[in-house]
This record gives structure tokens, sequence and C-alpha cells, in this order.
């Protein structure tokens, strides 16, 4: 296979997978290196895919539905639940960000879709002994959602506020 072929196949990967597709995973697949997958992500980016690298593999940037942000306030031990709130409403958690004093916004992408994908997460903190980024700003932070529609994004807004983690 050559060159622009395995791109061709890396592009048709993503797009057929709904989840992310780790660099590894798609060289096993193409029977390449994990660097050699690593560059052609690169040059497709550089040609205008809309690639996005999360911390469980890439994936294609596909922006359905309806954007918004919520800003909230709580402890590291109220993540799970919060994530699973919004990931069972049907919105995708894209990131998260916080406000640092020296830094400015510092955002950390998730894509997390289900509650499959917050355990993952929450579990991946957990092994390395990270803390969240809310942890540098008191419990404060933002989270992108992506979802179905506006009502839905009020709905999990609403519910945050019951919860009384959302800040407004």
């Amino acid at each position: 296979m050559n060159a622009q072929s395995r791109r061709e196949a890396i592009k048709m990967h993503l797009e057929q997978s709904q989840m992310p597709v780790s660099a590894t995973a798609l060289a096993s697949q193409l029977s390449v290196s994990r660097q050699v997958i690593v560059g052609d992500i690169a040059l497709l980016r550089a040609s205008g895919a809309p690639i996005e690298a999360t911390p469980r593999g890439y994936v294609l940037s596909r922006p359905a539905g309806v954007y918004g942000q919520v800003v909230c306030c709580h402890s590291a031990q109220d993540m799970e639940r919060e994530l699973n709130l919004l990931v069972d409403l049907g919105c995708v958690v894209e990131d998260v960000s916080v406000e640092h004093p020296v830094y400015g916004q510092l955002t950390g992408r998730l894509q997390l879709a289900c509650r499959a994908d917050v355990a993952a997460f929450i579990e991946r903190v957990a092994d390395s002994a990270a803390l969240p980024l809310s942890a540098l700003t008191e419990g404060i932070h933002t989270h992108g959602l992506r979802c179905p529609d506006g009502q839905t994004l009020e709905q999990a807004r609403e519910m945050l506020r019951s919860m009384h983690i959302l800040q407004e």
C-alpha cells in the first residue's frame, strides 16, 4: 500500500468509527509503525482533514447539534456524577477548561459521549494519580458540550443547577 492509499484508509477508518481510534490501532490495521500513522495524520491535517487528537485516539470533527458551554464548580469526587449526567442526556462533553492565573486558559480535550467513556476517563485519572484541571481553580471549570438540540442543552443546565454544580 502506498502512502496516499494508506492516508485514504486512515480517513475511512476514522469516518466509520464512532469512537476515537488510537495511532497504535491504526498502525496494527495498516501494518505500519505508530510513527508512520502520526506522520500521516499530520499530513492529513495539513491538507485540511478535520482530525482531532483526544486522550483516547483520533476522531474526525463532526460538529452536529448545538454547542454550548457550562461553568461548573464541584469537588473531584463529583466529577463522575457530573459527566454521567451530561452524557446520559445525549451530550458529548468535548472539553474542559480552566482559567489559570499565569498561563491563561488551559483546555483538555475529552470527547466523552457515553458512560463507558466517562468510566474510562475516571479510571485513567485514578490510575495516573493526576489531578483534574479543576483542582487548579478550586473546582471551577468550563465544559464545552455538543448537545442534540438547544432544549437538551437547557435541560443539562437545569439539572446541573439542581445539583448545585452550575455557576451562573
